[in-house]
């Protein structure tokens, strides 16, 4: 039996037996593991049986965590919000500062960058007073991320280039590939496919080293993107059927409706049109189990592409 998995058998009979401590510390540390994995559905589980015995602000920050990464963002924003207030009211500013950041994230994943960029501000001050390089750096590329989402890619890439020496500096393997990728899209979204790759190229090897699932499918996701947009329709094939799997194992449905979208779409640029119809017809269906907003615009994409089908 491997280390963690001893330890999640620790932390069952402490749930059993009532024993808070016990199953907090476990609970964190197991979670911890399992995040960078991108184990989120055994970290969401893990957390809720920890709550059973009480509040507690680190299995609440793990579950929004979780949330957030299987496509539930209200119910991340929900767990973020108490486990913020426990935070505050310890004086645990380090961990306050991170979950500003990831309240931050989820804003911006509903696209209210502004609003995500208030939570990074505050986070930005915080790490910067405690003197933590790790958390400055990850909070400086979620400035960037809302920057390049509101169309400003000069001030992304100046914040990024903030954030890739101190994440070299710190050792952070995980957030240098994050960067990485991140440049990666704003030089696609400046047109330079060439360089868009070379940086995708260089956050792959680092995120499968890691074990970075999420941060893996991404990747491929754009690397795919940018050979879309160049009329490289089969190998934007390729690197959208090895994100795929990915997604479908971490159980993040959203992501999953992206890149079905992506293969349906690029399927009909190919001329497959059941297999275009057969991807959208899926998204659809992700789209109502995640509440996703573009729930009508897909279903009026699926309509147009049976339409196409029936008349081919």
């Amino acid at each position: 039996m491997t280390s963690t998995a001893r330890l999640v058998e620790v932390h069952r009979l402490a749930v059993a037996g009532r024993d808070a401590a016990v199953a907090r510390d476990v609970g964190d540390r197991v979670g911890r593991v399992w995040l960078v994995r991108s184990r989120f559905a055994d970290v969401i589980r893990l957390a809720e049986q920890t709550l059973t015995l009480g509040e507690d602000a680190d299995a609440l920050y793990h579950l929004g965590w979780g949330r957030r990464a299987t496509g539930s963002p209200v119910d991340a924003l929900a767990a973020y919000d108490r486990a913020l207030g426990l935070y505050r009211a310890s004086r645990n500013r380090g961990s306050e500062s991170a979950t500003l950041s990831n309240i931050g994230n989820v804003h911006a994943g509903l696209g209210d960058r502004q609003r995500a960029l208030d939570y990074y501000g505050q986070a930005l001050l915080i790490v910067r007073e405690v003197g933590d390089r790790a958390g400055e750096a990850t909070t400086l590329n979620n400035i960037g991320q809302a920057y390049n989402g509101l169309g400003d890619r000069q001030q992304a890439l100046d914040y990024y280039g903030q954030a890739l020496p101190i994440r070299r500096e710190v050792g952070d393997r995980a957030g240098e590939a994050a960067t990485l990728n991140n440049i990666g899209l704003v030089q696609h979204g400046l047109g330079d496919r060439q360089r868009a790759l070379d940086y995708y190229g260089q956050a792959l090897p680092i995120l499968r080293e890691v074990g970075n699932r999420v941060g893996e499918a991404t990747t491929l996701n754009n690397i795919g993107s940018v050979y879309d947009s160049a009329g490289d329709q089969q190998q934007a094939l390729d690197y959208y059927r090895q994100a795929l799997p990915i997604l479908c194992e971490i159980g993040d449905r959203a992501s999953e409706a992206v890149t079905r979208f992506n293969l349906a779409l690029t399927h009909r640029q190919l001329g497959d049109l059941d297999r275009a119809v057969a991807e959208l017809e899926l998204v659809v269906e992700l789209d109502r189990q995640v509440g996703h907003p573009d729930l009508e615009a897909d279903t009026a994409m699926l309509e147009l592409l049976r339409r196409e089908q029936a008349g081919s």
